[in-house]
């Protein structure tokens, strides 16, 4: 009797630890991440839905611009926001040999240059007759974001073709956020790059002014991008990823509770226990 009760434990300990070798197996997916709201948002939510599934998860922060190359020379797995067809098409042209383009999870968003709506400018030619009252510093200015990313790049542009003698701040999303806030607080007039998905709409009344010359082009489509490699080793992994679908209500609210709650992980858990049917209906196309 001693001796099959320890061969039953024995093989017990071992279904247990084939079953922890299995999921450890996985391995580990290593997701590029830039310092947008919605970016970091989706990152987050990610992470913790492959963590569930046995997965080991690494989160990079990076520029675009080092993310697409991380990418492509297999230092980076994923990552999951490419704005297509103009916002990220420098980057995607560059590398698009290496890389993977798959299907968008967010369609219609929109980017450009913002004002609160008490500011009584609506064009960025109105703008351009009124540089002074968007002062940063003592200077005109439009607060941006990180230098090198596509909104960056477009807003030279737009510079450009509406001569507008302003300068371009380079900061991040939160340092843009924090002006914007500060500004709004005061009831004083801002210009920032701001873009939709972004909780700021929410928090904030804003508008974006109006692009006559269309420099910034019309609504585009944000996909996920990955190593070919990782669709071959983990094709579960992309069903998932391209089963995955977000609207302007969906990725707002998951946003908003990352804010509230003032910690990614914590907020994307929150979100993901609130929104579980969801979720399960991404991971269902990999059964």
């Amino acid at each position: 009797m001693t001796t099959t009760m320890q061969r039953l434990t024995i093989l017990v300990a071992g279904l247990l630890l084939a079953g922890s070798v299995t999921a450890a197996d996985k391995g580990t997916i290593r997701i590029g991440l830039n310092n947008w709201a919605e970016n970091i948002a989706v990152s987050h939510m990610w992470k913790q839905l492959l963590e569930e599934q046995g997965y080991e998860v690494e989160l990079t922060n990076a520029g675009k611009s080092v993310i697409y190359s991380g990418i492509a020379t297999d230092s980076i797995d994923m990552a999951l926001e490419v704005w297509m067809p103009k916002s990220d098409r420098r980057f995607y042209e560059r590398f698009k040999e290496d890389i993977a383009l798959n299907d968008a999870w967010y369609r219609n968003t929109g980017l450009g240059l913002v004002v609160p709506a008490y500011v009584d400018v609506d064009t960025i030619p109105e703008l351009a007759e009124n540089p002074g009252r968007f002062e940063q510093d003592g200077r005109p200015a439009i607060v941006g974001i990180d230098p090198g990313s596509a909104l960056m790049g477009l807003t030279e542009k737009a510079v450009d073709a509406y001569g507008l003698d302003m300068e371009l701040i380079a900061s991040s999303g939160p340092g843009m956020t924090a002006a914007l806030e500060r500004a709004y607080r005061r009831h004083e007039p801002v210009v920032v790059t701001l873009w939709n998905p972004h909780w700021a709409f929410a928090e904030y009344d804003l508008k974006y002014l109006d692009d006559p010359r269309g420099v910034y082009g019309k609504g585009e489509d944000i996909h996920w991008m990955s190593r070919p490699e990782l669709l071959e080793a983990h094709p579960e992994v992309g069903a998932w990823l391209d089963a995955w679908e977000m609207n302007d209500q969906q990725v707002g609210g998951l946003m908003a509770t990352i804010r509230e709650k003032d910690d990614p992980a914590a907020g994307a858990r929150e979100w993901i226990a609130a929104h579980r049917d969801l979720v399960d209906s991404w991971l269902a196309a990999g059964e």
